[in-house]
């Protein structure tokens, strides 16, 4: 199954949003990985097409005046990508919609710990910066 990047790029970076009471700019850009013959060789490319397994890596930059307490960046995991991992520890997650965040090791669907292909949202503090990065990498389900 393919999809069309430009429907690929929306379905992935759905749901992103700054919320705070001073307004960022923010950019947003798909990559696949690739790996050469024998696992050796690692390239990452601007996605033109995504296909089932593929390994993704999200980003999302913002810029603007410098955030005030509180200021998020956040982002709903498209229910077509499985989350693995984020790029930093402050990233934060949540498995319910975005009405509980925290760590994956920590939160808990029922009796159980969550896993990250059940990650749901993601988000990031930015408080104090006037310009940053937040990436995650997921597969195409």
């Amino acid at each position: 199954m393919r999809f069309r990047v430009g429907f690929a790029c929306a379905l992935a970076l759905a749901g992103t949003v700054a919320s705070a009471q001073e307004r960022l700019a923010l950019s947003r850009a798909v990559y696949v990985e690739n790996f050469g013959s024998g696992g050796s060789m690692r390239t990452v490319e601007a996605a033109s097409r995504l296909k089932r397994g593929d390994r993704v890596i999200l980003m999302i930059e913002w810029t603007g005046a410098e955030a005030r307490k509180g200021t998020v960046v956040r982002s709903a995991i498209p229910r077509a990508l499985a989350f693995q991992r984020g790029s930093s520890d402050a990233l934060e997650v949540s498995v319910d919609g975005g009405r509980k965040w925290g760590r994956i090791g920590d939160l808990r669907i029922g009796d159980r710990l969550a896993s990250p292909e059940e990650v749901t949202h993601v988000r990031l503090r930015v408080h104090g910066k006037t310009a940053g990065r937040m990436t995650y990498s997921a597969i195409v389900r």
